[in-house]
């Protein structure tokens, strides 16, 4: 490990950074010290700016995937390193706002039904029934199940913050079949090809899981683990939960953050009339006898 990698990272966990953070920032370093073969503490803005053309350009990454590589370098030079950021000299890239996929009731039984294995379905169940981050979903413990109050504890969620989600009965009989198949003593989806390691899965094998079944289900629409979250908070919605619920389930700290699914609801969709239907045109008047 060279020197400045490791300030970074003592950087990143004195700052309590979530480990997916950490990992993408390190990359994120590495990658743009690589492109111009030299230590980045050696690097200036002409270089950044010429690494953000190149990312959209030749890489065809996309604007918030580029935002995140720009807060990387900057969280380098500012807090590593204790440079100047000059955002006028590097702007942030304008990010278009799109609606994220979301799947029929429908479609997600039949993603769940197509898993490629037993313990495929109890991620993909998982993921559905508590709409938690892939990442927080691998470091799900055992003992964070508590079946006497009917929650799951999810901890060191997205900031480091802890948040309690509701288990559904359906997923408490699926969790307890999972346990009788490969009895997991911490982790609860633990590592290895038997699922006995004393590791937890990483995020790759959510998200393979996610694509297999997509494959097999005959879904056409882009599936990956946060689509699950996305549905759970879209049917929640049409289901009758409020927002405010919604977002403590979620982990948002921001209720606009919430309001997105506002837009995806076919309840609210269907619910609210178009001006063209108040309209009181004179074709549509009743003619006088």
């Amino acid at each position: 490990m060279t020197h400045l990698r490791k300030m970074m990272l003592e950087e990143l966990q004195r700052l309590n950074y979530s480990e997916s953070t950490t990992r993408a920032y390190i990359r994120t370093v590495e990658d743009f010290a690589r492109r111009f073969r030299c230590s980045p503490d050696r690097l200036g803005p002409e270089h950044i700016r010429e690494y953000q053309a190149e990312l959209f350009k030749k890489r065809k990454l996309s604007p918030a995937t580029v935002v995140q590589r720009l807060a990387a370098l900057r969280f380098f030079y500012i807090k590593t390193l204790k440079k100047a950021w000059g955002i006028a000299e590097t702007p942030y890239p304008k990010q278009g706002f799109r609606l994220p996929t979301i799947l029929s009731q429908e479609e997600v039984a039949r993603l769940i039904d197509a898993a490629l294995t037993p313990f495929h379905r109890t991620l993909l169940m998982t993921l559905y029934a508590t709409g938690v981050r892939r990442a927080e979903l691998t470091h799900l413990k055992v003992g964070d199940i508590d079946s006497q109050r009917m929650v799951i504890h999810v901890r060191g969620g997205k900031g480091r913050k802890d948040r309690d989600v509701m288990l559904s009965p359906k997923l408490l009989e699926e969790l307890r079949e999972h346990w009788r198949r490969f009895k997991p003593s911490t982790w609860l989806f633990p590592s290895s090809r038997q699922h006995t390691g004393v590791t937890p899965i990483t995020t790759k094998v959510v998200w393979y899981a996610c694509r297999q079944a997509s494959q097999r289900a005959g879904i056409q629409k882009n599936v990956h683990p946060h689509t699950l979250r996305h549905c759970f908070a879209t049917h929640l919605l049409e289901a009758g939960a409020d927002l405010r619920t919604i977002q403590m389930l979620l982990g948002h700290r921001d209720l606009e953050e919430t309001t997105i699914y506002l837009h995806l609801s076919e309840r609210h969709l269907s619910a609210t009339a178009s001006p063209l239907d108040l309209l009181k045109r004179k074709d549509e008047l009743p003619q006088d006898g």
